[in-house]
């Protein structure tokens, strides 16, 4: 997921300023920069929804964690994917014992693992007006909503709040 995350923001809202060989260029197309920007306004828009009890209650700031959020998405993306090539050259590997989990499930909760950690309401209160991250609980919350392998996976309900109807998406 980390690999996914970082080739991605070589197309996010910073890195796509930038040609194949780091010049400050604009490469693309009306067209294409016009979509872009549509698809990135709904991620703009879903964290900057969220808001961070830690932080009073703050919302998140979508445009200065937009960079982040469409790495984080791509991201996941581009490992599921991975995950799916590896158990159709592979075969899946034995479940693990005592957990009742699926593989695809597995996944998604390793994902998620990465993100655990814990912040002082000093640093939240800070974080949320500077940081370019999702807090996170948000980083995993905005990423899996978008991801309708993960609804999939864990039988989330149509319009259940991780598997919300609209799901952004920029690649």
């Amino acid at each position: 997921m980390v690999i996914g995350h970082e080739i991605t923001h070589g197309f996010d809202d910073n890195g796509r300023n930038f040609n194949e060989k780091g010049d400050l260029v604009d490469w693309w197309t009306e067209v294409s920069a016009r979509m872009f920007k549509e698809q990135s306004e709904c991620m703009v828009n879903q964290y900057g929804n969220f808001t961070w009890d830690l932080a009073g209650g703050q919302h998140l700031n979508g445009i200065n964690t937009l960079g982040e959020n469409i790495a984080d998405n791509g991201g996941i993306r581009q490992a599921y994917k991975s995950y799916v090539n590896f158990v159709k050259k592979n075969g899946e590997e034995k479940l693990l014992p005592g957990l009742d989990f699926s593989h695809k499930q597995l996944f998604f909760l390793n994902f998620a693992q990465v993100w655990c950690g814990t912040f002082r309401p000093e640093y939240a209160v800070n974080a949320i007006k500077t940081d370019a991250h999702s807090p996170g609980h948000f980083r995993v919350l905005g990423t899996l909503q978008n991801t309708p392998e993960f609804s999939e996976a864990f039988q989330c309900p149509s319009a259940d709040y991780m598997n919300p109807v609209k799901k952004c998406r920029v690649w």
